[in-house]
């Protein structure tokens, strides 16, 4: 009795695949059309179902079957095939491995998909109406995650044109800081005083990008003020001479000292020496504090603004 119950389920099992498969056994089944609810689910009907399909389309079916198969296996193979060169060939153009891994995954889930559906529609199952429902459920999807999608293009657009990359120090969304990982969707970045800040790509493609770390060269811009009563010359000399001294300010560019500017209570210099932007803090920090002190050490005068303050009142 326990063998006869374990045939009935597994013949009830293949009833429900040959139900899925639709056009290929519909001719077979005419007759059971006419039956009632109950024999249709009666084991000694399937049974006799399923021995007509073998008699009449049993071959063909197996074939189709096999054939799906092979398409199936044949076609992920190709699709690995087609991805891995897809793959080799953004590598060799020396494209973000970010955008490669993308690129390459996803290439190979849009041919599988053209494989299962060949494989499934040479066993007579019909995808159009589950298409189409796809379709719209990817519509609703976008839809409600048009925001990421915007991060997600954005991100992809980033690795494309490369505005910057892992390590520069940029300025982005007004945020200052050194880019740590340029993610799909979000773009992470240290500030100044060590704070992770996460900013989303749509965000920083939106607006104006500075890096400051792209090129091989950049220039500090200080203003030293000296007095009135000072020799301009000896002032120049003076400041060219920390420039020089420091082995970190590259000579060429040459530096650039001028008088810019005549305030109110001194005469201003530009100091506009050139450095590498690896070296630029601690440049601007220590080209400060030693033109303060050389211009001090040789006499001169760094002036303050000063205010007069005048109070007219009635005398006793």
């Amino acid at each position: 009795m326990k063998d006869k119950s374990s045939t009935k389920y597994y013949l009830a099992a293949f009833g429900v695949f040959l139900a899925m498969v639709g056009p290929v056994a519909a001719e077979e089944t005419q007759t059971a059309e006419t039956a009632t609810e109950a024999s249709k689910t009666n084991p000694q009907h399937i049974l006799d179902t399923i021995q007509q399909f073998l008699a009449t389309r049993g071959t063909d079916f197996a074939l189709n079957l096999l054939a799906a198969i092979l398409i199936f296996v044949i076609g992920r193979w190709i699709s690995k095939l087609i991805s891995k060169i897809i793959a080799q060939m953004m590598t060799k153009a020396k494209v973000e491995r970010l955008l490669v891994t993308f690129v390459q995954h996803m290439s190979y889930f849009a041919l599988l998909a053209f494989v299962i559906i060949a494989a499934l529609d040479r066993i007579g199952i019909k995808l159009t109406a589950a298409i189409a429902v796809l379709g719209a459920a990817a519509l609703a999807i976008a839809f409600a995650l048009q925001g990421s999608l915007s991060n997600f293009a954005a991100g992809i657009l980033m690795v494309i044109f490369k505005p910057f990359k892992v390590g520069d120090f940029v300025e982005v969304s007004g945020v200052q800081g050194t880019v740590q990982e340029i993610q799909v969707l979000t773009t992470v970045i240290n500030s100044l005083d060590n704070v992770r800040i996460i900013i989303p790509n749509a965000q920083v493609t939106s607006g104006t990008i500075q890096n400051f770390t792209a090129n091989d060269t950049r220039r500090i811009d200080l203003t030293i003020g000296v007095s009135y009563d000072d020799d301009l010359k000896k002032a120049k000399q003076v400041i060219e001479s920390v420039l020089k001294a420091d082995t970190r300010i590259l000579k060429n560019p040459a530096p650039t000292v001028a008088v810019s500017e005549l305030g109110d209570s001194s005469v201003n210099f530009v100091v506009r020496p050139w450095v590498k932007p690896a070296d630029y803090w601690d440049v601007y920090f220590d080209v400060t504090e030693k033109l303060k002190l050389a211009i001090e050490n040789n006499g001169l005068t760094m002036p303050y603004t000063q205010y007069d303050v005048n109070i007219k009142g009635k005398t006793a």
